[in-house]
């Protein structure tokens, strides 16, 4: 193992301005500063900040209810925070766009004795055919294929 001097930042490999550039560019970094609602410029700073120091710690204020209501920001509970981290993994928070959403798949609920069906009704339900979705869903997969990498 290497040891890193004492007084030596570990950091970015490839020069700031062309990472700048690049993340200026990306419309993912742009839709994160929009999600955390910052300007798209700040955002950026702060990930080369992080980027070039990789020993910097962030900073973390730990503040009390109280404090919190006297500045003026709003007091989540336990339950809220909760759901909260629950639709940003299933990606359903502002701005995370839902990449599931254009199938228009919703799954069955199942017949009234809880248990899962394959055709609770015992009817062959015929999907109504929107050729344009159908199209663009083709587009999407034609678009991403080979991006899954490799497999089984």
């Amino acid at each position: 193992m290497s040891q890193q001097s004492p007084g030596k930042k570990r950091g970015l490999s490839r020069p700031v301005e062309v990472v700048r550039a690049e993340l200026l560019k990306d419309p993912e970094t742009k839709r994160i500063a929009d999600a955390v609602g910052m300007k798209l410029e700040d955002y950026v700073e702060l990930v080369l900040e992080y980027a070039q120091d990789k020993d910097k710690e962030p900073m973390l204020n730990v503040v009390s209810d109280e404090e919190l209501k006297a500045n003026g920001f709003p007091v989540h509970t336990v339950e809220e925070v909760g759901e909260f981290l629950v639709a940003g993994a299933k990606g359903e928070l502002p701005g995370q766009g839902n990449p599931f959403a254009k199938s228009e798949f919703e799954g069955s609920k199942g017949d009234a004795s809880g248990k899962p069906s394959l055709n609770p009704t015992g009817e062959v339900a015929k999907a109504p055919q929107d050729e344009a979705k159908r199209q663009e869903l083709i587009d999407q997969l034609k678009k991403d294929k080979g991006s899954g990498g490799p497999r089984g």
